[in-house]
């Protein structure tokens, strides 16, 4: 791969490792199975796109990442107050954002013109004061690193808090938290919040980075997240939130570069992407049953030849 992918493969790894954060949150520290993920990602691009193109660049990432809280804040009310399946709420919510993401756009796909787009005012600024250490990906890459430094740090600091420790504990033991007079329903939704929040964060970034959002940007966004996740839970393992959240831009970046080699290597299609991703996510998740199976085949036939 020349040195102009690789760059390239970075620059999305980051930012979409921003969005893998938001599912670490909900999946993995909260064990909740949230569907909005793909309306808020959408949701993110469509906020964004369209406060850009009133030349409110770094307002339309702000708002997005507001606007994702909302969304998850409505999934979580769903799910604590009104006593709806986890998964139910999710799609309840995913369905009512795509028309919710279709009335801000105003149509289909908004374009975002090039002097609108925060990487291309962050690549002004690095003319005036003579930073050029990317060429032509400059501002991509140093913006996209601190975007999703900055996000790695604050999730970092904000669960070894007193309250990131209670929705911790929500996550890992929901009955001992209530019983410890703590606001399960309240830590939720936070949680959800949160996670949302970084999701359409995301999102924003990659409607400036790619120059317009689409309403079907989102499409399959969920099962991205989660290779993801699992792809650098599988090589950092799992050893606390502070690890976990650190392994999830890991593996969004060795996501991005193993979709960038199926792609360049010319050996599959663009078309097939998302089932790969999909066969990922599917074998990385039978991991522990291959184990079970394997020590039943070892344990069976171990005891067969002792008799």
């Amino acid at each position: 791969m020349s040195l102009n992918v690789i760059l390239g493969g970075l620059e999305l790894g980051f930012i979409y490792g921003i969005m893998a954060l938001g599912l670490y949150i909900s999946f993995r520290i909260m064990n909740v199975p949230d569907l909005t993920t793909e309306g808020s990602f959408t949701l993110g691009l469509a906020v964004s796109a369209v406060v850009a193109n009133e030349n409110h660049s770094w307002l339309g990432i702000l708002l997005a990442f507001l606007a994702g809280c909302c969304a998850g804040f409505v999934t979580g009310f769903l799910q604590t107050k009104m006593r709806i399946h986890p998964i139910l709420a999710g799609i309840i919510s995913m369905c009512g954002l795509y028309s919710v993401n279709l009335m801000i756009l105003g149509s289909p796909n908004v374009n975002i013109p090039k002097d609108s787009r925060v990487f291309t005012l962050v690549d002004n600024l690095f003319d005036n004061i003579g930073l050029d250490i990317f060429g032509r990906h400059n501002a991509k890459m140093i913006l996209s690193f601190v975007a999703v430094v900055v996000c790695v740090l604050a999730m970092i600091w904000f669960f070894r808090t007193h309250f990131g420790l209670c929705l911790r504990a929500t996550g890992n033991n929901e009955d001992m938290v209530r019983a410890s007079s703590i606001n399960v329903d309240v830590s939720k939704i936070v949680a959800l919040m949160l996670a949302n929040g970084l999701i359409a964060l995301s999102g924003s970034f990659i409607a400036q980075y790619q120059g317009y959002a689409d309403i079907s940007s989102g499409n399959g966004i969920l099962v991205v997240g989660l290779a993801s996740v699992i792809i650098g839970e599988a090589i950092m393992g799992k050893r606390g939130v502070t690890l976990g959240l650190i392994s999830a831009i890991v593996g969004s970046v060795i996501y991005r570069f193993i979709i960038t080699w199926v792609i360049n290597s010319g050996i599959f299609t663009a078309q097939v992407i998302r089932l790969i991703t999909a066969i990922i996510v599917a074998v990385a998740l039978s991991i522990p049953a291959f184990k079970y199976y394997i020590a039943r085949f070892k344990i069976k036939h171990g005891g067969g030849r002792n008799a």
